[in-house]
């Protein structure tokens, strides 16, 4: 066996020793808003219930180890003391990874991740529609650990709306935990499925997803995409350039093939869905985009032009 004194490891190390070692752990999907009433979206995992009455739930934004910054969901909550807390099943696992990408100040994750905000009742931040449960909350007190990287930041929220999808909920109003299927977080690239065990979600931290909301509106409003579709496509660092996609339109012969009626069958977009679930995202963002490209030069054609753009 190997032992460690928390001051002989660095702080990274450590981190990713207790990360590893408490886990899986529940995430909150923390909703808030900024004095200028802009939308924040982000996860954390250091997370949990520690009172049913009064209920209050504790989530903290540590200062990042990294650099020593604080994170905007801790800067809003010290202006406007309210946070809404969304769950996260494994519907929304893919989007809820890629608004944890660090985007500016100001920037919505909401629109990032391609998630819905949906008014409170009770508090100013939004919540995620798609998320089965949302709890609104107001921020009790903040319990500042620590001013060194990596130190947390309890906020202590106590609840004041609980909001649960009917699609979870047992006949006699019971949550049913297989319908719930929440995913926790784990160490490294690691999460939990709660029915069905770990899987990965590789996120480099250097680069920023250009986001759900850079994607074709025909592939945003897909009924053939998923949202964790999305949000693997929303997760790549770059768009694909225009010599990219006139290179494999003039090379991709099952491309050049395809006929009309399989453009009105939804076939590129369920051949793009294979290719993400062989982890071929960028494979597939071309090919969406070759589609726009296909049917502008069609109508080029028919309008007596032969240009590409």
């Amino acid at each position: 066996m190997v032992s460690y004194l928390p001051k002989d490891l660095s702080t990274a190390k450590l981190h990713s020793y207790l990360l590893s070692a408490v886990a899986p752990r529940p995430i909150a999907f923390a909703s808030t808003i900024d004095a200028d009433g802009n939308p924040n979206l982000a996860p954390f995992s250091y997370f949990n219930v520690f009172s049913t009455n009064p209920p209050v739930l504790i989530f903290s934004p540590a200062r990042r180890v990294r650099d020593n910054t604080t994170k905007h969901t801790l800067e809003n909550t010290e202006v406007v003391k309210e946070v809404v807390i969304n769950t996260v099943n494994y519907d929304i696992v893919q989007q809820m990874s890629l608004s944890s990408t660090e985007y500016a100040d100001g920037v919505n994750e909401f629109e990032k991740a391609g998630l819905t905000m949906l008014k409170s009742d009770l508090v100013t931040p939004f919540r995620v529609a798609e998320s089965p449960i949302q709890i609104e909350c107001k921020v009790n007190e903040i319990v500042k650990l620590g001013a060194e990287g990596g130190a947390g930041n309890l906020i202590i929220c106590e609840v004041l709306k609980i909001h649960m999808s009917d699609d979870i909920l047992d006949k006699n109003g019971v949550v049913n935990q297989q319908k719930l299927d929440l995913v926790a977080r784990a160490g490294g690239s690691y999460y939990s499925r709660a029915r069905d065990g770990f899987f990965e979600i590789p996120k480099p931290l250097t680069t920023l997803g250009i986001g759900v909301d850079m994607l074709p509106e025909f592939v945003r409003k897909s009924s053939i995409l998923t949202g964790n579709d999305l949000g693997i496509l929303g997760n790549l660092a770059t768009l694909p350039n225009d010599d990219e996609i006139d290179n494999y339109l003039d090379t991709s012969e099952e491309f050049g093939n395809l006929k009309q009626e399989d453009f009105l069958e939804d076939f590129v977009e369920k051949r793009a869905k294979k290719l993400i679930e062989e982890d071929k995202a960028k494979e597939a963002l071309i090919l969406l985009l070759a589609k726009i490209k296909k049917e502008t030069i069609s109508i080029h054609i028919k309008n007596g032009s032969t240009r590409k753009n």
